[in-house]
């Protein structure tokens, strides 16, 4: 089972242990925190806690990590759009429709089950259920991932994604015309208390902060490239949602009259980080899918 170790420092005197906790991993939830304090999983001065117990300065905090459920997860062939491979990273443009990893009640046709398929060599960090998963985006996102094939790259590409040195651009189209060129959105996300599925700004939130710039105005709509600095869950479209500009075709946090483009316009274009052997810095590029083109063609003849 694996360990961590964290001292909690004087800013975080008096915040809660399941906030503190969930801060220091962008993979965990303060609902999967609050089970791990519940199952003894977390120790404050080697002694359990309750879920609401306040951190003091000083506390040693001991995260022992659970083995991720055993689930049967098979590798299945398929036609990945590879982008670049080595024998420690790889890079996949992950089409629209697909999800990242496998889940209980979602066992096949992943991303992760076709990876599988593809190289047998990948990060086992995270566990059967997400080997070689470093970061995520949505199901009905399109774009780049990078993907660890051992642990040392694995290590590497989170201490880059932690310390915000990996380039992370998106196109979307958005409801609205943004009035100004360049905008910063910095608001912390939490899950909604009213829908657990969902994210939303909340004042004990994890920090988020997204950067955009508009790239097109088209009348009612605009075309934006948003770069992020975190990586909050939906965090792109909760954030252009909370200043008014929610994502065209988003289910869960677009407007009900959208178009029709079966999810959100948001596609992960630009991906750059330090190769964890060489540290030399990559750079790539994917073009928009053609459901995307074929939403911003319709936009810019109806201008």
């Amino acid at each position: 089972m694996e360990s961590l170790a964290y001292t909690v420092p004087e800013e975080q005197k008096n915040d809660r242990i399941d906030k503190v906790i969930s801060g220091l991993n962008n993979e965990w939830s303060r609902t999967q925190v609050q089970q791990w304090i519940k199952e003894g999983h977390i120790l404050v001065n080697g002694t359990g806690v309750k879920t609401n117990y306040k951190c003091h300065i000083g506390d040693e905090l001991v995260v022992n990590i659970p083995e991720p459920e055993s689930l049967d997860v098979e590798a299945e062939e398929m036609d990945l759009d590879i982008y670049y491979e080595d024998s420690d990273v790889l890079v996949v443009n992950k089409p629209k429709g697909m999800v990242v990893h496998p889940a209980p009640g979602h066992l096949s046709g992943t991303l992760v089950n076709g990876l599988m398929a593809h190289c047998k060599d990948l990060s086992g960090i995270n566990g059967v259920l997400r080997p070689g998963i470093v970061h995520r985006i949505d199901k009905d996102t399109s774009g780049l991932l990078m993907v660890a094939k051992n642990d040392l790259a694995h290590e590497s590409l989170v201490n880059q994604l932690v310390n915000k040195t990996v380039v992370r651009k998106y196109k979307a189209i958005v409801h609205g015309n943004i009035p100004h060129d360049y905008g910063t959105v910095d608001a912390p996300l939490g899950r909604d208390p009213k829908d657990r599925q969902s994210m939303t700004v909340v004042d004990n939130g994890k920090n988020a902060v997204t950067h955009f710039e508009v790239l097109e105005r088209l009348g009612e709509f605009t075309l934006i490239e948003c770069q992020l600095e975190t990586g909050r869950t939906h965090q792109i479209r909760v954030h252009m949602k909370y200043i008014g500009y929610p994502l065209v075709g988003d289910p869960k946090y677009g407007p009900k009259k959208t178009l029709d483009i079966n999810g959100q316009a948001l596609h992960a274009g630009i991906l750059g980080f330090n190769h964890p052997r060489t540290n030399e810095y990559l750079q790539f590029e994917a073009p928009l899918p053609s459901d995307f083109m074929s939403v911003l063609e319709q936009l810019r003849n109806n201008r």
